[in-house]
């Protein structure tokens, strides 16, 4: 299932897209704010982020910006929502580097319609039930692993870590980063639990011959690559 989160702070309408995109077989996550917004992407990386303009505090606009100089959250699709419609408008949210500008009011055969053709774009739609890399396939909607064809038995947590590998590969991720993003934020472990998985994920792949994909960038962190 993809995840779409939504930062609106209009009520009503924060309600309607949380119930028209759960009809849609999409999961939902929904904040206020981008101080929330932020919070709940540091838990976990949405497919895509619905994006109300207008919020209180920091602007929409603003906070994409900031999203997209990230190197860790810059992958994120956007949808900017929002009742400014002039082509000045329309001009600054995609010079931001969003995916798409919609116009309020809005209809929901419209709203999905323009998500999945974001989607599709970026190659999530048609990858979401399967993920695969290097040798290693992912069925997301059964959790199951396969290897070289060979079917492998794994813990959730490293399920978890290895499927945050082949979404985000041939980038550095520091121990740090790492727990945010496979364990939470909120999770109070030690950075060596990273070190622990990580054994135990290439002692998996090393009967395969594939252990060399995950790949330790001296004095920074992991990276997970099929080039060497």
């Amino acid at each position: 299932m993809l995840n779409i989160l939504v930062v609106e702070d209009d009520i009503p309408i924060r309600d309607m897209l949380r119930d028209v995109l759960h009809e849609a077989d999409f999961g939902v996550q929904v904040a206020a704010d981008t101080q929330r917004g932020f919070e709940l992407v540091q838990k976990q990386i949405p497919d895509l982020i619905l994006l109300d303009w207008m919020l209180p505090g920091q602007t929409g606009l603003e906070w994409a910006r900031r999203l997209k100089k990230d190197e860790l959250y810059a992958d994120i699709p956007i949808i900017m929502l929002t009742a400014r419609g002039e082509v000045d408008d329309k001009i600054r949210s995609l010079d931001t580097g969003l995916d798409d500008h919609i116009t309020k009011p809005f209809s929901a055969r419209e709203l999905l319609a323009r998500i999945r053709a974001v989607l599709r774009r970026c190659g999530k739609l048609e990858k979401q039930n399967r993920i695969e890399m290097g040798g290693i396939r992912l069925m997301t909607d059964q959790h199951r692993v396969t290897i070289a064809d060979h079917p492998v038995t794994i813990s959730p947590t490293e399920y978890r870590l290895l499927e945050f590998f082949l979404t985000h590969p041939d980038r550095v991720y520091t121990r740090a980063q790492l727990l945010d993003q496979v364990w939470g934020r909120n999770t109070y472990i030690e950075e060596r639990t990273v070190d622990v998985h990580i054994r135990r994920l290439r002692k998996l792949l090393a009967k395969f011959d594939h252990e060399s994909l995950i790949q330790t960038v001296r004095g920074f962190g992991y990276r997970f690559s099929v080039v060497e």
